[in-house]
């Protein structure tokens, strides 16, 4: 079986789940805190890890001329629907982020929602980040939004239920693992008298260890905020939002 991050059976079956309809209307303020934080105002975008394409179609709204990079069919083409739906244009393209790379290709890469961090050595994990860097054309940024491990450890849950529309249930059972710098994750899908069980495993980084990491990928500036407004990164933190150049 593929891991967990290339398992299309795993995406197509939660998708409910991770990416339900309130994510979808979040996308568009998003996406405007994230322009507002950068300072790009136009451009080549390249919405890396960029699922059934929320991110990707609002900032073709705004004129970009976006990139939509994933490795899972499935959401592709979720994407491709949502944009011919708006009658958008976006460049879809099905690859891994450990390998695509285009050089001095965009003046914006964003890597949103926890996207960063899935592989299972610090290498390949470096390795995307430099592949941002690479991407990037001189005077461009790059936003990465993940779950800081302080945030984490603020709210986290060994375990948790949600019921999707419908009657299905999702049971979470979580265990942070490896003195703190990985997320292993159980979900379990209860749909009438079937259950359907999927395990996840992520890096977590503080935000000293992410703009270290940024840093030696190639970045020269790296800040790190709360939230896509650019509050600073403090106990009230929301997200862990790393801006580099």
């Amino acid at each position: 079986m593929p891991p967990w991050h290339e398992n299309e059976s795993f995406w197509c079956t939660m998708e409910p789940f991770i990416f339900p309809r309130a994510r979808f209307e979040a996308a568009e303020d998003e996406i405007e805190r994230v322009l507002a934080l950068t300072g790009i105002e136009g451009g080549a975008v390249l919405d890396i890890g960029c699922g059934p394409g929320r991110h990707s179609v609002a900032l073709a709204k705004r004129g970009f001329e976006v990139t939509g990079v994933d490795v899972t069919p499935c959401l592709l083409r979720r994407a491709k629907e949502l944009a011919r739906s708006e009658g958008l244009e976006v460049e879809w393209i099905l690859a891994d982020m450990r390998e695509f790379v285009r050089p001095a290709g965009f003046d914006l890469v964003i890597s949103m929602f926890t996207s960063f961090g899935y592989f299972d050595t610090a290498e390949e994990n470096e390795r995307v980040l430099g592949n941002f860097r690479e991407s990037l054309r001189p005077g461009g940024a790059c936003v990465v939004d993940v779950i800081g491990k302080e945030v984490l450890a603020r709210v986290f849950e060994p375990t948790a239920a949600t019921t999707l529309e419908g009657s299905a249930v999702v049971f979470e059972r979580r265990e942070v693992a490896r003195d703190w710098s990985r997320m292993h994750v159980v979900w379990t899908l209860v749909d009438g008298d079937r259950a359907t069980h999927f395990e996840l495993d992520h890096a977590i980084y503080s935000a000293q260890e992410l703009k270290d990491r940024l840093r030696h990928a190639g970045f020269s500036s790296v800040a790190c905020h709360g939230n896509f407004d650019g509050d600073r990164y403090g106990p009230d933190a929301q997200r862990l939002v790393a801006l580099a150049r």
